[in-house]
């Protein structure tokens, strides 16, 4: 099969921002990275992995759900690269 790319929707409580980039940076090593204004102030992390097909996105979003302060995970997008 083929690689595939998974970006995530991470929310989190307010404040906790940065203490959960560098989190996820250090311990998850994304592809990508980025906060996103979704609502008067409330922001959303948007994390990329691009993994192999076969692994599938669980693992990650499972791993995802374990950092501190972090309160939902979704799929928002996954395409074969």
């Amino acid at each position: 099969m083929g690689k595939v790319a998974t970006v995530f929707k991470v929310y989190m409580e307010n404040g906790k921002e940065d203490a959960i980039i560098k989190s996820i940076k250090d311990n998850l090593k994304p592809n990508a990275l980025q906060a996103e204004e979704i609502a008067f102030g409330i922001k959303v992390l948007k994390v990329m992995f691009v993994h192999e097909d076969e692994e599938g996105s669980t693992a990650f979003e499972e791993k995802l759900r374990k950092v501190p302060d972090v309160t939902e995970v979704e799929i928002d997008s996954e395409s074969l690269l």
